[in-house]
């Protein structure tokens, strides 16, 4: 009997050495599912530097060489996709604190990855939605009859973006509510083939 408690203060003693434990902050980290906040994280980062990454772009591609009528259009465009890229970075940030409310479940991932499939689904809706707007409205009335060469379609694009952006953002909840319908469907049957 001795030697048997011998063994298990032994193994228990080795278990508990760093040798061991080191990785346990990790191990925590992606077996609790705060992992996934990252992405939030990411996503709502993302959100504000993409304004900065496509006036980047738009320099490094001469579009500040259109003249006056092409540079005040991006430049009012601009804007409207900064504030876009601030709504998505409120929303990306919301969400992430919906990772903590997943319920004890054997499904942990589905819940989360449809949740990021409908908020990342918000996000190009919102962004297309408020963009296309912008670019089409400033575009016919700065632009003119430029309108077609710098942006084809155009006068389109003021009722097109927000009606692609709402469908987009339908499209991706639809696909988020399905697979929130397989987690309960498998939990249901769990709870039958309890009882």
């Amino acid at each position: 009997m001795s030697d048997s408690s011998g063994k298990g203060n032994l193994l228990g003693a080795v278990e508990k050495s760093p040798f061991f434990t080191f990785a346990k902050p990790y191990l925590d980290f992606i077996g609790k599912g705060t992992m996934f906040t990252i992405v939030y994280i990411l996503m709502a980062v993302a959100s504000l530097l993409m304004p900065f990454a496509i006036i980047f772009w738009a320099a490094n591609n001469g579009i500040f060489n259109m003249g006056a009528q092409g540079v005040t259009w991006f430049i009012l465009t601009w804007i409207f996709t900064a504030f876009a890229g601030w709504i998505g970075f409120q929303l990306w940030w919301e969400r992430k604190s919906q990772v903590v409310e997943v319920k004890e479940s054997e499904f942990v991932a589905t819940p989360i990855i449809a949740d990021i499939v409908r908020t990342f689904g918000e996000w190009i809706g919102t962004l297309m939605a408020i963009i296309g707007f912008a670019a089409g409205l400033f575009g016919v009335i700065i632009l003119g009859q430029y309108m077609n060469y710098v942006l084809p379609g155009g006068p389109m694009l003021i009722a097109a973006g927000p009606v692609a952006g709402f469908f987009t953002i339908l499209l991706f909840r639809l696909l988020a509510e399905a697979l929130r319908v397989f987690v309960n469907i498998a939990n249901s049957l769990r709870d039958i083939a309890k009882k």
